[in-house]
């Protein structure tokens, strides 16, 4: 038997070559030597051009075109794989990408692998992930423009929620990191009764995360400033009619994000806390009830709880203010807010709309404050009737 060797080079390849054919051609019998070096030469020969001569796999399209040959299909039988005949046409043009279940049904009725389909790392990622990509609320999100230029439809949106929501996700640090089953809030449980949506409170988190990332802070978070002195200054600005706008630039001053994002549906929030990628906080209120003492109250209770709980980690606090049985970090996030805006028996005696003006030039707050906190203690809230019930989101040119 001649000394089978390891190719190296393209003679040495067609040398192999020539002599297995040669080979070949005595058709020797199984057990002999030439027999045995047959097949080692064809093994080596193979695994040289391996190496030598690896083919590109087939892009999708290539793979389905080809897969259409061999069962004779036209462009009308892949209708129920893509969905209609313009989408075929567009798709196998290549101005259409392949959506998650587009490349399931094809999967499942024309028997291509799903590794042949999906050669995007990124959408490799997303095939595998658990995430029930329409239980996110996509027409509301799709309305408030977290899909930056999607112009699609609802039901174009519903056939790219994969994509669409997990880039959504990915343009945030930590995106996916919020997603319920890792996340312990009591946000995520049912609260007052009302049973949460965890995944549009997901959605919310991260938009507020987004408009974190596009505010630019004029200096950084230095940690240990917010204490009751501090969040007392914070309250005095509410004196002022644009007390809302003025809170927000004191806060940017002191390394604070302060941004507004309405609730989205079943998620019963009136604001959050959290730390951005950069390490600064970001207190976000949702405006739910549109009282300018409800918004003085959360953005108290969320300081609170930067000044009393916030470590520095990737932790939220997130708020529900009508819920009951709230745990003992609320109450104390509670305690520290009402002495920052009043002191606790500051209302005692307080009757009229006069004693709540003359209250709140002592105290230096919006009279809007010193009638809520008596509308809280007295559990009345028809006292003074239509007065003291000031727009916040007017102050805050909404």
């Amino acid at each position: 038997m001649n000394n089978v060797k390891v190719i190296k080079n393209e003679q040495e390849h067609a040398q192999a070559l020539e002599r297995l054919m040669a080979l070949m051609d005595q058709n020797p019998a199984e057990g002999t030597e030439a027999a045995d070096e047959l097949e080692l030469l064809a093994l080596v020969i193979e695994k040289y051009e391996e190496e030598q001569f690896t083919m590109e796999p087939p892009t999708p399209i290539e793979a389905i075109k080809f897969r259409m040959d061999q069962m004779g299909f036209k462009n009308k039988d892949l209708i129920p794989y893509i969905g209609s005949a313009p989408k075929v046409s567009e798709v196998l043009n290549g101005k259409r990408p392949l959506s998650l279940p587009m490349i399931r049904r094809l999967h499942e009725g024309l028997g291509i692998s799903l590794e042949t389909l999906i050669q995007d790392p990124s959408l490799k990622k997303i095939e595998q992930s658990d995430v029930e990509w329409l239980c996110f609320p996509l027409a509301e999100m799709r309305k408030r423009g977290y899909f930056g230029d999607f112009s699609g439809t609802v039901h174009e949106l519903k056939e790219y929620a994969a994509e669409k929501v997990s880039e959504f996700l990915s343009n945030v640090a930590g995106g996916f990191n919020l997603k319920p089953a890792l996340m312990r809030t009591t946000a995520h449980d049912a609260l007052n009764d009302k049973e949460v949506d965890a995944y549009a409170l997901w959605a919310w988190q991260v938009r507020v995360l987004h408009l974190a990332k596009e505010e630019t802070l004029p200096a950084n978070y230095q940690p240990g400033v917010v204490n009751l002195e501090w969040m007392r200054q914070v309250a005095q600005l509410s004196w002022s009619n644009k007390g809302p706008l003025l809170a927000k630039e004191f806060l940017n001053k002191h390394g604070i994000h302060l941004v507004f994002e309405e609730h989205l549906p079943k998620t019963y929030l009136d604001g959050a806390v959290c730390i951005s990628e950069t390490g600064n906080p970001v207190v976000s209120l949702t405006l739910r009830h549109d009282r300018l003492d409800n918004f003085w109250f959360t953005l108290m209770h969320e300081l609170a709880h930067i000044a009393l709980h916030l470590d520095g980690e990737d932790g939220w606090f997130i708020d529900d203010m009508d819920a009951k049985d709230r745990p003992e970090i609320e109450t104390q996030a509670d305690e520290l807010a009402q002495s920052a805006l009043l002191p606790k028996e500051a209302t005692h005696g307080i009757l009229t709309a006069q004693d709540v003006n003359n209250l709140a030039k002592q105290w230096n707050v919006a009279p809007d404050i010193v009638a809520g906190r008596i509308r809280y203690e007295r559990n009345n809230y028809k006292l003074f009737g239509q007065q003291f019930k000031t727009s916040v989101k007017c102050a805050l040119g909404f």
